[in-house]
Formats: structure tokens, C-alpha cells, sequence
């Protein structure tokens, strides 16, 4: 695998340092973060290991990620003082770990800390044995003893004291805890796969359960702080189309309200950047306003991916834009040179008045600097964005607790553009273009700032996530109308540039991230491959992106390719006796369990994603293959029987692929024609015209013998069905539309696709009624 040019990471380079630890050697920008402390850190593996077991010291795990804000307090109060790390030197063989380097280790002892304190986060504290069982765990720590609570060096010298005098019972204890906990973490699946009623049931429910928790007033699900949480829009969306599919329309427009309301709250907010696109990790508030300032590449293209769906649900422009906004975010800010995507932007960045790094410093205003940069035009920004004087971090008692923000403005829009462009006395058109001119010139002025750390670490799952949005927006986007205009941060880009970015970050992927000779992943990049291998999730989003990608370009090697790793992934992660896939390939001894995932959390469940990929692999494939394919995936999420039961809110992605599940077989949308020509890919625009996640689209081309030999070995049917017509090469491209082995006419009219696809898709059970909160029965 070639290695690729990329930004220094932190904490390499040149300086002088008073210290200079092991994790100096790591390509980990988070581990480089803290080649300079004077903790005397390892990095996870046998050497650590191996110095606990023969000094018979406790190993103190210390677990997060470069973008993390109080990682970075925690470091400056403690692991940067020399006192604590003398006292950690001392006491501790300490070991620092990135978590989306090592995702395993981190479930691990998150779960342990779940367990015994009822709730977890980053930065992890875990104390171990020098077996790696651990005995004592939290978060952040304090530095000093404040408000009752420990400080970290009290913290030390309490667990260094009952080490020496109990360490025996310790370790005995801990083991039986660890395997006590091994046993609790594990699935009850179910014998059989889960009946079509069972899937439909847990569906309904999961829906049921967000209604019960909707905020009908601010959107989104539950109180502050508020997360957003894709899979939670996408499994409301195939309640809507389930609901459609049954005639309930009534139920159906208060399901759609439910996802849509969030979207459009979510995008008013301060968690969306205004001025260069893209969307903060979450709200602190219940108003979607002051963020926590860092920036994920696993939410954007999950969030891109939702507001495509929307946009494809209401053909409403504005979710488009919204999408195209994290894209241009993604594409100007995140992208490689050669095309992988970075991992995250910090909350953090500096103060040049006080030389401090503080939380958001790059993204809040004074009203003095708007007026100043915009001029005469700053009274309708202000009164749009609800900049003020005092500054607007006002809106809850949640919004600036610390008063980090006083006199601080972070955009939000809490008026919409019809009262804005009524209160200036202009057309809504002048009015957007307005806006959008103030916009560019704030983040101009905002570019000379000094800019969030970056975290340049490429990881695997998260480009398969930026894959599949991008395939879907290059033809989800042909359907803008009116066509899209410049209005910063939307460039307004062709959006061929979307499939063109999904191209190069598959090759990039394939290129660094890839091992021909063993058929394995890696997962991450930064100066180079990651020794670590990559995880089922990594898999299950790589092979999710390949499928979209095939499904809007038709290039036989994503999907050959995708095949190849959906086998690996069988083969590493598959339990063929209870089926799902674990985390973990379990070639590790030193990961003490392997788990399976069951919360669609930021990031869905490996086995969630892995249950649709399967299905749609098997609409891709040939009868003996596909009754297997099919298998597997209700199989999948048999494996999760009680979890959906019991708590189906828990699983909302994994309620989507149920929602295939019980359709039976997708929609072949079988396209002949010319690849690239003007007719077929008309066509190909026309079948992302609806919304259809329960489509697969099949490229076939006659005057291409190479890529129709693939498909005959592939998928013989999906060839019959185009040569029993007698289709030939030269031919006008024509659209064959199969659903239950029935065949729908053969059309050459992209608007006859359209409404086909557009037809409720009806088979599967009955959705039940979804009761809703007594405030939202009326919308």
C-alpha cells in the first residue's frame, strides 16, 4: 500500500520539548497530542503490558480522541502538570489510547464504566490489572478535590493504596467482574428469524417510541443536550412510506412532520455553521443553539444522507441545500489531496487576545465585528441571525453556563427568510442573496482566524459514509427545482463533482486503506496505513458506500469489490451460532470480550448496516445466492430479537433494514443502455426521483461483452429479463422495473420511471398506528 502525503500531524515536527514520551513514535494525532507530556505514556500493546506484569502495577487506561474538548482540559490541568505526573509515573504503567484508532478497546472498558457508574464519555479513566481487568473507572477527573468530588491525584494515591493492599482480591475480583459482564453484554437471539409480524411490530414500536419523545415545539427527541441522530429520521421515513403504502395518510403526514420538523430545527441552529456549512457534533441547549464546537465527519454525510431523503420525500429544495452545504463543507475543508476524508475538526481554537485555546473561538461574533465587516447590510444579518449587543447565547440556562460566551453571538435563525425579507422591505430572492453575500464575507474575515485542530487521521467507516452520500446526491440533486443558485456556503456545484469526490475517496480507500494479499481493511490513515486492522463497522460502511456507488455509476468493480469484503467480513466478524457480527475479529488476546453492538448510536451498529447491505446485495445476485444473502440477513437481526422486543428505539437503523426485511425482495431497476450516454443516464436521475431505499439499479450495457459476461456469472435473470426483449446495442436506452417476479413494461421514459417508482410499495404487513403526543395530533 502506498503511502499518501498529508498534513503533519500534532506534536510532530520540530521544537524543542522538555519531554518527549513513546507515543512520539505513534501516527495517531490524538496519541501525538501527548508525545510531550511528562506522563511516561505507552501506547496499547505488549510492552505496556509486559512492564505491569513485571513491576506488578496497576495500568492506568486513559481513552479519547484529538478533537475532544475535555480531553484537552484534562491534559492541561493533569497531564501536563509535573507534579500528578510524577505521582502517575510512579504508581501507574499509563496507557493512552485513541479511540477511533481502537474502537475495540474503548467498547471494552466503556461498557465496564457504563456498568458500574451508570452512564460514560470521553475522556475514559480506567484503572486495570496488570491482566486488563478493570477495577476502577470514570471520566474526567478534577485536578484537585472540589465540591466533594476526588481530584484526579487523590484519585491516584486511594487506588495506589488499596492496589498494595489488597491486590490479590482485586484481581480476583475483576476477573470474575469481566466475565460476569461478558456474559450480561451478550444478545438473546432469537431461534428462528423474526416473523414478517415480529419485523413490522418493531418498526411500529421504534416509531412509536420517538413519537413519545418528540419535542413539538424545538424538534428532535428527548431533552438537552441534543444530539443529532440520523438513523432516527431514517427509520421515521420508512414509517412514512409504510403508512403511505397502507393509505393512512393522516398517520403518515405527522410521521413525516416528526422528521422533517427536526431536520429544518436542527439546520436553523447554532449546531449548523452558517457560514461554511457542515453541522457541529451537538447542542448543549434545547434550542439546537450553542453547539459543542467540534466537528465529526461520521454526523455530516449520516445527516447529508437524511436531508437528501427529505428532499426526495417533499421535493423541498431547502433539504437539498442544507445537503449540498455539509458536501462543500466536507469537499473545501475535509478532503485529502488524493480524496479520503479527515476525521474531525476540534471544538477548540485559539485566542489570539488571550493566548488560551477556548471552546468555539473561531466560530462567535461580537455585534461590533458583524458591523463593522457588513456595514450598512449588518441590521438585516443581525435581525436575521439574532446577533445582538449583549450577544445571544441567552435563549437557556443550558446555552452558556459558564459564561464563556458573554457578549458572544452564535448565528442562529430565528426568524425565517419571509419575515426577514418583509422587516427590510424587500423580495425573499433579494433577500437570500443578501444574506448569502453578508455570509461569504464573514467567513472570509472568519479564514483569517486561527483555525480548530485538525484531525488528520482517515478512517475507514466514516469515508464509506461520505461514499454513499455523495453517490446519493450526484443523482438525488439532478431533481432540483428551481436549479440550484450560489447562496454561500451552497457553491452550487455540478453535481458530477459529488460522484467524482465518491470515485476518489473509494480509491483512496482502496489504495491506503486496502490489502490485496490478505483481502483486510485497515482502519485508518494518517501518515501512513494504521497497524490496526479495521473493525466490522469499518467493513459494513465501506461495502454500504460501494453499493450506492455502483447503484449511481454502474461500475461492476464497486460492486465486485463490495462482494469481496461483504465475504471477508463474514469470515471475520460472523457468530455462526447466534448470528451478527461481532466488533471485533477477536484475533486480539488482548481485548478481553467480544461484543456485539446493539445502539444505533452517532454511529449505527456494524450489524445494522450489514443487515441492509446483505439484502441488497441479494437483489444483486442470482436465485441460489440471493435465498442465501437473504438468510443471513433476517438472521442478522434475529440476533437482536430481545433488544427489538424491548426497546426498539435502541435499534432505529436496524428497524430500516427491517423495513426491507419485510418488503421480501427489492425493486430491480434494470437500466440498457449506453453507459455515460445522455438517455441512459436520464434514466438513472429518473429512478432517484422518489424516495425508494427498497430499489437495487442494474447497469447492463450491450455493446460492452466484458461488463455483460460479468453479469451473466452475477446475475443471469437481471440478463434475460433485457435479451428476452431482444434488446440490442444502438437501442434507445430502456428501463426494465421488476418487483415480486413481476415485470413492469419496459419504458424508455425517464418521467414513466419516476412514477412507477413512485407507486407505494405494497406487500410486508400492515404498520400499526404510531400514537403521538397530544400536542402534534393536529399537524
Amino acid at each position: 500500500m502506498a503511502a499518501a502525503a498529508a498534513p503533519a500531524g500534532p506534536g510532530a515536527g520540530g521544537g524543542e520539548h522538555k519531554h518527549t514520551n513513546r507515543l512520539a513514535q505513534e501516527e495517531s494525532p490524538y496519541l501525538l497530542q501527548h508525545a510531550h507530556n511528562p506522563v511516561d505514556w505507552y501506547p496499547w500493546g505488549e510492552e505496556a503490558f509486559e512492564e505491569a506484569r513485571r513491576q506488578d502495577k496497576p495500568i492506568f487506561l486513559s481513552v479519547g480522541y484529538s478533537t475532544c474538548h475535555w480531553c484537552h482540559v484534562m491534559e492541561r490541568e493533569s497531564f501536563e502538570s509535573e507534579e500528578t505526573a510524577a505521582l502517575m509515573n510512579e504508581l501507574f504503567v499509563n496507557v493512552k489510547v485513541d479511540r477511533e484508532e481502537r474502537p475495540d478497546v474503548d467498547k471494552v472498558y466503556m461498557a465496564y464504566i457504563q456498568a458500574t457508574e451508570g452512564g460514560g464519555g470521553w475522556p475514559m479513566s480506567c484503572f486495570l490489572t496488570p491482566s486488563l481487568d478493570p477495577f476502577f473507572g470514570g471520566t474526567y477527573f478534577p485536578p484537585a478535590d472540589s465540591f466533594g468530588r476526588p481530584g484526579f491525584k487523590t484519585v491516584l494515591r486511594k487506588l495506589a493504596e488499596v492496589w498494595e493492599a489488597k491486590k490479590g482480591e482485586i484481581k480476583s475480583s475483576s476477573g470474575r467482574s469481566m466475565q460476569q459482564l461478558a456474559e450480561l453484554l451478550k444478545p438473546e437471539p432469537s431461534e428462528e428469524a423474526l416473523s414478517a409480524e415480529q419485523q413490522g411490530r418493531a418498526i411500529d414500536r421504534c416509531a412509536g417510541q420517538l413519537a413519545s419523545r418528540f419535542d413539538s415545539r424545538l424538534g428532535g427527541f428527548g431533552p438537552a443536550p441534543k444530539f443529532p441522530r440520523p438513523a432516527e429520521i431514517n427509520v421515521l421515513l420508512a414509517q412514512h412510506a409504510r403508512l403511505v403504502a397502507a393509505g393512512d395518510a393522516e398517520g403518515a403526514a405527522r410521521v413525516l412532520h416528526m422528521a422533517t420538523f427536526s431536520l429544518r430545527r436542527m439546520a436553523a441552529g447554532g449546531m449548523y455553521d452558517h457560514l461554511g456549512g457542515g453541522f457541529h457534533r451537538y447542542s448543549v441547549d434545547e434550542h439546537w443553539h450553542v453547539p459543542h464546537f467540534e466537528k465529526m465527519l461520521y454526523d455530516n454525510p449520516q445527516l447529508a444522507s437524511s436531508h437528501l431523503a427529505a428532499f426526495q420525500v417533499t421535493g423541498d429544495a431547502q433539504y437539498a441545500g442544507v445537503a449540498r452545504g455539509i458536501f462543500d463543507y466536507l469537499l473545501r475543508d475535509m478532503t485529502h489531496p488524493e480524496g479520503g476524508l479527515y476525521a474531525a475538526e476540534d471544538a477548540d481554537s485559539l485566542d489570539p487576545g488571550s493566548g488560551q485555546k477556548k471552546e468555539g473561538w473561531f466560530y462567535v461574533w461580537s455585534k461590533s465585528e458583524i458591523d463593522e465587516l457588513l456595514g450598512p447590510d449588518s441590521h438585516v444579518f443581525c435581525s436575521h441571525y439574532y446577533v445582538k449587543p449583549g450577544g445571544n447565547c441567552d435563549l437557556s440556562p443550558r446555552s452558556d453556563p459558564h459564561h464563556e460566551f458573554v457578549g458572544l453571538n452564535c448565528l442562529i435563525e430565528r426568524q425565517s427568510l419571509a419575515e426577514t425579507a418583509d422587516a427590510a422591505g424587500r423580495s425573499e430572492e433579494e433577500t437570500a442573496a443578501l444574506l448569502a453575500t453578508c455570509r461569504e464575507k464573514l467567513f472570509k474575515a472568519r479564514e483569517g482566524r486561527p483555525r480548530p485542530h485538525l484531525d488528520n487521521k482517515i478512517v475507514a467507516a466514516w469515508n464509506g459514509m461520505a461514499i454513499s452520500a455523495y453517490a446519493q446526491a450526484a443523482r438525488a440533486l439532478a431533481h432540483e427545482q428551481p436549479p440550484v443558485r450560489r447562496l454561500f456556503p451552497v457553491e452550487a456545484r455540478p453535481r458530477e463533482e459529488y460522484l467524482l469526490a465518491a470515485q476518489k475517496a473509494a480509491a483512496f480507500v482502496r489504495e491506503h486503506l486496502y490489502d490485496a494479499s490478505t483481502g483486510r481493511l485497515r482502519r485508518a490513515f494518517t501518515l501512513g496505513p494504521s497497524a490496526v486492522q479495521a473493525f466490522a463497522d469499518d467493513y459494513a460502511y465501506v461495502i454500504a458506500g460501494l453499493l450506492d456507488l455502483h447503484f449511481a455509476a454502474g461500475e461492476p468493480q464497486h460492486l465486485q469489490w463490495a462482494l469481496e469484503l461483504q465475504a471477508k467480513m463474514d469470515e471475520l466478524f460472523w457468530d455462526p451460532e447466534h448470528g451478527a457480527y461481532y466488533n471485533n475479529a477477536g484475533d486480539d488476546p488482548t481485548i478481553k470480550m467480544r461484543l456485539k453492538e446493539d445502539y444505533d448510536g452517532a454511529e449505527p451498529a456494524a450489524s445494522s448496516i450489514a443487515a441492509a447491505n446483505l439484502w441488497y446485495l441479494a437483489g444483486l445476485s442470482g436465485t441460489e445466492e440471493a435465498a442465501r444473502l437473504r438468510e443471513r440477513a433476517a438472521k442478522c437481526s434475529s440476533a437482536f430479537a430481545e433488544r427489538l422486543e424491548q426497546a426498539p428505539i435502541a435499534l432505529p437503523q436496524m428497524a430500516c433494514a427491517l423495513h426491507l426485511l419485510v418488503l421480501g425482495h427489492p425493486r430491480q431497476v434494470i437500466i440498457a443502455g449506453k453507459r455515460g450516454a445522455p438517455d441512459t443516464e436520464a434514466l438513472v436521475d429518473a429512478a432517484y426521483r422518489s424516495y425508494t431505499p427498497d430499489k437495487v439499479i442494474i447497469h447492463l450495457d450491450p455493446s460492452d461483452q466484458q461488463l455483460m459476461a460479468w453479469w451473466r456469472s452475477r446475475n443471469p435473470e437481471a440478463v434475460e429479463v433485457v435479451e428476452a426483449t431482444g434488446f440490442e446495442a444502438g437501442e434507445p436506452a430502456t428501463a426494465f422495473i421488476c418487483q415480486n417476479f413481476t415485470c413492469q413494461a419496459p419504458t424508455t421514459s425517464p418521467d414513466k420511471v419516476k412514477e412507477i417508482l413512485a407507486r407505494p410499495r405494497t406487500g410486508g404487513t400492515k404498520p400499526g398506528p404510531v400514537n403521538l403526543p397530544a400536542g402534534l395530533r393536529g399537524q
